[in-house]
């Protein structure tokens, strides 16, 4: 059977067909390894991610109701997936609390424009695991700091602190690699 719509890929992923479950993982492979690359520590640990969210999405197929977008219902099915996974691995790092965070400076940070997607995913990789994880879910999921407490089990507190930290970090790191970048075009 030939699946050319996204509604006959999805019956064939709730009917387990093989061949309906690999065009889905083809034609999702590079969405979805670049959502979990956002929150693992490496292409290989995303991987792992991507493939344990995957295999949710087959068990769960059938109770997506065609409501909202497919791509959308799987997303939040990876952001889950990589969520267990931190709480699995790392959820004892970086519990730090405080009573205010400088939001002035969080509403001025800067990052620079001219970088490319691979530098700035690169540099996000190389924050902390809980400093990546609350980057990811507060600056690109959208979830308030309350959210990612209890999603976490954290305080709202270390949701702010972290997302601090993970600011802080890749503002001096997106704007040492601006830098060093705009040098070497200027000597080429």
């Amino acid at each position: 059977m030939k699946y050319s719509s996204e509604k006959e890929i999805i019956r064939g992923c709730i009917r387990k067909e093989r061949k309906a479950q690999e065009v889905l993982y083809k034609k999702y492979y590079r969405t979805m390894l670049g959502l979990c690359l956002r929150y693992s520590k490496d292409k290989a640990e995303a991987e792992d991610v991507m493939l344990d969210g995957l295999t949710r999405i087959f068990l769960k197929i059938s109770k997506y109701d065609g409501r909202g977008s497919f791509e959308g219902w799987m997303k939040k099915i990876m952001i889950n997936t990589a969520i267990d996974n931190y709480r699995k691995n790392l959820k004892h790092y970086y519990h730090e609390h405080i009573d205010d965070v400088d939001e002035e400076y969080m509403a001025s940070s800067k990052i620079p424009d001219n970088l490319s997607r691979d530098q700035i995913m690169s540099t996000l990789q190389q924050l902390p695991p809980g400093s990546r994880m609350i980057f990811n879910l507060y600056a690109i999921e959208g979830f308030s700091h309350k959210e990612i407490a209890g999603k976490l089990d954290i305080s709202a507190n270390t949701s702010k602190t972290q997302l601090l930290k993970a600011r802080k970090t890749l503002q001096k790191k997106l704007i040492q690699l601006n830098t060093i970048t705009y040098n070497t075009s200027q000597n080429e």
